[in-house]
């Protein structure tokens, strides 16, 4: 026989909604109950757990302590597994719906989000999904908050993360572009000291602008960074005119730029190991049938 639980959902959901609002008066309005009705379940909920869940002061609203900053991701978490509880129990478990949140690392965005929009509208119509783009650091930071549900993105910075799994679905190796009237641009394949002296045009993101200037230092020469920018298609806009090279990972199915320009894709001889692209969890959440459906779809875009 199980142990009984003092709480309940409605207590979760009052409480839920009073960290996101940060004010119990809020909550109620967004809520359409008397405020007291919210500070009861919360007070209730802490008195049951014997903790303390929020600091509350006066004209600063709310703020939630450590303990309840725990138990706000495992009651997201448990909310959502009652909801799919409900839907089996009416027979509607077949029929995937609701939110699913997604974080996608900014330069994977333009290659693999359209293909998952259209799939998952022609396979599960019910489902939402709401984007994420980020790079590293702030998907490791909207997973271990709760605000996405997993992340598509690079393994970078992921093996320092205790708290997070990643699950590799795609490789990715290193390429040269250059300019379609490079020299070199008639090559199959360069080495980065064939480009000494040349340029280089950086993808200035976190971790990926050190992953870059690695792979030059490698070479035992340290990379002429002319022009850097955040931005993948402006990078492969400014080598198309001539002003340097560049190394990056993921291949456009057009050598076209948005400015117009052509560039040409070289493979890298010593580009090192492939990055690994991977789908990344929080290790202790348990993910909804509908998220398990979206990861599911990214699995067969990545392998395809």
């Amino acid at each position: 026989m199980t142990s009984p639980v003092g709480f309940t959902l409605v207590q979760l959901r009052y409480f839920l909604v009073a960290a996101e609002r940060g004010s119990m008066t809020e909550a109620a309005a967004e809520l359409h109950i008397a405020q007291s009705a919210v500070s009861t379940a919360v007070h209730n909920l802490e008195q049951d757990l014997r903790v303390q869940l929020f600091i509350r002061r006066r004209g600063r609203g709310l703020t939630l302590t450590p303990a309840g900053e725990r138990l706000r991701l495992q009651a997201e978490e448990l909310l959502a597994r009652a909801r799919e509880v409900a839907e089996e129990a009416r027979g509607g478990g077949e029929s995937l719906s609701g939110p699913v949140s997604v974080g996608c690392f900014v330069t994977l965005a333009p290659h693999y989000l359209p293909a998952l929009f259209s799939e998952c509208t022609r396979r599960h119509p019910g489902v939402e999904l709401d984007v994420v783009e980020a790079e590293a650091d702030q998907l490791v930071q909207a997973l271990t908050a709760g605000r996405v549900d997993f992340a598509l993105t690079y393994d970078l910075g992921l093996a320092t993360e205790p708290d997070l799994d990643g699950e590799t679905v795609a490789r990715a190796p290193a390429y040269v572009i250059v300019a379609a009237d490079h020299p070199l641009a008639g090559r199959d394949s360069v080495e980065l000291a064939d480009l000494s002296g040349e340029p280089l045009v950086l993808l200035d993101l976190p971790h990926s602008r050190d992953y870059f200037r690695s792979l030059v230092a490698a070479t035992g020469t340290a990379p002429e960074v002319r022009y850097r920018t955040g931005s993948y298609e402006t990078v492969r806009s400014l080598v198309a005119r001539g002003l340097g090279y560049s190394v990056l990972n993921q291949r456009p199915a057009t050598s076209q730029t948005y400015g117009g320009g052509e560039v040409a894709e070289l493979r890298l001889r010593d580009g090192g190991p492939p990055l690994d692209v991977k789908i990344a969890t929080v290790r202790s959440m348990t993910q909804t049938a509908r998220a398990r459906a979206v990861m599911d779809l990214l699995r067969e875009i990545a392998g395809a």
